[in-house]
């Protein structure tokens, strides 16, 4: 399975001629153009309903050039998508926390359920984490770990008004990844990404994995 990163939190994975895309939002190029040939895009996921994690341009472009597109999405995103304006023209699949659910040459298994704490005067919203294929697990906007699963690929949050990285790091810990890279990186300076890398590749390899350094535009064989 081919993995592309795509600025903040987009990720584009390949897999037998097929294309799974994760969260184009609001801080990420044209996801449609990115791609090239959106046709073969079978489906989307949207961890949850923040606009850095998708937009009705975004979601509109891909279904234009791939009618017969799938949207996987919580329920606080799915309402967010009926309300939006301009309309999504496709039907979303609502997925909960241990829904597993098979698209094209894509196995996805759901977890966590809500976004981490930004701040109290903040509503938490709904949240879901997915791991694709038992090989790339990413939980959005949150800490949720995949209980009972040996992460082979994690893609680490690295800058957010959630998280500080003292937790990132305690993440990185208790996940134990056998590979990692940072994502959600776009609200940080270049010198915020490297510090932010740095710490994300020491926890990795405490347990004996490999942090992937991926700038935007970056793809790598998982």
């Amino acid at each position: 399975m081919r993995l592309t990163k795509l600025e903040h939190a987009a990720l584009v994975l390949e897999e037998d001629g097929k294309t799974l895309i994760i969260d184009p939002g609001s801080f990420t190029r044209p996801t449609a153009e990115s791609i090239g040939d959106a046709s073969s895009v079978v489906g989307i996921v949207l961890t949850h309903e923040h606009a850095d994690h998708w937009t009705p341009a975004q979601l509109n472009a891909l279904i234009e050039a791939a009618p017969g597109i799938r949207l996987f999405a919580p329920e606080g995103t799915t309402a967010a998508i009926s309300a939006s304006d301009p309309a999504v023209k496709a039907e979303v699949t609502v997925v909960h926390a241990g829904d597993e659910i098979t698209v094209g040459p894509f196995e996805l298994r759901f977890f966590g359920g809500k976004h981490a704490v930004i701040h109290s005067s903040i509503p938490i919203v709904d949240n879901v984490g997915v791991l694709v294929n038992d090989v790339l697990y990413y939980p959005g906007d949150s800490f949720a770990v995949p209980e009972g699963i040996e992460v082979d690929a994690l893609a680490t949050p690295v800058g957010a008004p959630w998280l500080k990285i003292a937790e990132v790091i305690d993440y990185v810990l208790e996940v134990k990844p056998k590979r990692s890279f940072a994502t959600h990186e776009m609200v940080l300076s270049d010198a915020g990404k490297s510090m932010g890398g740095d710490r994300i590749r020491w926890a990795t390899e405490q347990n004996g994995g490999t942090y992937i350094s991926l700038t935007p535009g970056d793809s790598v064989e998982l």
